[in-house]
């Protein structure tokens, strides 16, 4: 089998992560989420919790731009932060086949041939309900926090990428978890992959 490295974009809440860890451990390839983190944090020198809060959400305004450290030509840490992150999503799909959740991998490998680019997506209500089954409660209710995310997380991908986060026309296919499925949206991603890898 040829090298093919599946990109798994999602809504908070939807499921991705859970997806793609799934679709690595039935094809046997490694899946990058967390440890993008900890690479990033290894090779920066930065504290992982920052790292986590930061690498998917855009803090760009004028008050941190106007107050935030700047290093290398004038980015600041943020932008210091995704340049290694790139770096690292190169290096690991130059590795071999394996699954990268989130961190705009799928515009990182935007020009490579073995991409297979997922988006995952639900109804706001499912995905409410989700986070607090897998993250708990907190003081915030789950529709402010799902919205709050999508803003954030739509914000750091248009920033970096000057695309739309959610456009169709950049993912190979995407798929309703609320209303198919994790575990089915699993199997179409494991097949598709097979398929493309015949």
């Amino acid at each position: 089998m040829k090298n093919m490295i599946i990109t798994i974009s999602r809504e908070f809440g939807s499921g991705g992560r859970t997806i793609g860890k799934q679709i690595a451990n039935t094809l046997g390839i490694p899946c990058y989420d967390e440890e993008i983190i900890n690479k990033i944090a290894h090779e920066s020198g930065l504290d992982t919790n920052y790292i986590k809060e930061t690498s998917e959400v855009s803090e760009h305004n004028w008050l941190l731009n106007a107050f935030s450290n700047h290093l290398y030509h004038g980015n600041n840490v943020q932008d210091y932060v995704w340049l290694i992150q790139c770096d690292i999503i190169t290096k690991v799909a130059n590795e071999g086949s394996c699954v990268i959740v989130g961190r705009c991998a799928d515009y990182v490998l935007k020009d490579r041939s073995n991409v297979l680019k997922v988006f995952i997506h639900a109804d706001i209500d499912f995905r409410a309900k989700r986070i607090v089954e897998v993250y708990g409660e907190t003081d915030e209710k789950p529709l402010k926090r799902v919205k709050e995310k999508d803003k954030k997380r739509a914000a750091y991908y248009r920033y970096y990428t000057e695309n739309d986060f959610g456009e169709i026309h950049n993912y190979d296919i995407a798929l309703n978890s609320g209303n198919i499925g994790i575990d089915k949206c699993v199997d179409i991603i494991v097949d598709l992959y097979k398929h493309l890898n015949g």
